[in-house]
């Protein structure tokens, strides 16, 4: 139940890291790289069992 939660909450923070907002504009890809590294990892420790 607890994996199942924090991977909604990690795909909506990677959707709204996404750059097309006007204020973000100027950040690049970062936030969205970055969130995406962590949801890569929540997921194969999902897989793995670990979560």
């Amino acid at each position: 139940m607890l994996g199942t939660i924090l991977l909604v909450v990690l795909l909506l923070l990677l959707i709204g890291a996404l750059p097309t907002w006007p204020h973000s504009r100027s950040w690049g890809y970062a936030p969205t790289g970055g969130l995406g590294v962590v949801l890569i990892v929540v997921i194969v420790l999902l897989v793995a069992g670990v979560i």
